[in-house]
């Protein structure tokens, strides 16, 4: 079965991807790059992961080309504190379609609850909304030791956790608990001005 996963070069998703590949599943990871650093990164956790089984890709998108002028017009807008929810809903959108490219059965991420800003159940909700596809959230309910814990077994942690350059969108006050409704009012007025 095929899986389309979005891998950063943080700890999270290559755990989850590793824990997918343990199910058989076969998975394409797709990276939004937003430097060379980062990048090469994803490149060496791919090399380790696929170790465990069928790794095929990364397929990399260009951050900046993909979701820049999204965060600009939010920024326009007044609404930049949307900024990290359109980030992950462009990202698994991006992913979903990635799947229909090549038949995948489902979406991965390393989401764990409540761990970031994006990652509230509201938020949740409102990413999941970007996929037609079911998205598998295998860390939903570990903790941050547990998932060091793996990353260590697999040998991907001390790649992870190499000094980057942080995001540069990430706003000052993020929306943490987002409201379904003024979220679909924000995009739909983005997909109307052709930015989404």
């Amino acid at each position: 079965m095929k899986a389309v996963a979005l891998l950063s070069s943080g700890i999270d998703s290559p755990v989850a991807i590793y824990l997918m590949l343990r199910k058989g599943f076969e998975v394409t990871p797709v990276h939004f790059r937003q430097s060379g650093k980062k990048e090469s990164k994803v490149l060496e956790l791919c090399e380790i992961l696929s170790k465990y089984g069928k790794l095929n890709g990364p397929v990399i998108v260009d951050a900046y080309e993909e979701q820049a002028s999204v965060f600009s017009r939010l920024v326009e807008i007044g609404k930049a504190k949307w900024t990290c929810l359109f980030c992950k809903w462009t990202m698994l959108r991006k992913a979903c379609r990635v799947g229909h490219e090549i038949g995948a059965k489902a979406i991965v991420t390393g989401d764990s609850l409540g761990q970031v800003a994006s990652q509230t159940l509201d938020n949740l909700l409102i990413i999941s909304t970007a996929s037609d596809l079911p998205v598998l959230r295998p860390l939903i309910g570990m903790d941050k030791e547990e998932i060091v814990r793996i990353a260590r077994e697999i040998g991907t942690f001390e790649i992870s956790v190499e000094p980057e350059e942080p995001c540069p969108f990430v706003p000052k006050h993020p929306v943490i608990r987002g409201s379904l409704g003024e979220f679909r009012r924000i995009r739909e007025r983005l997909e109307a001005e052709g930015v989404l």
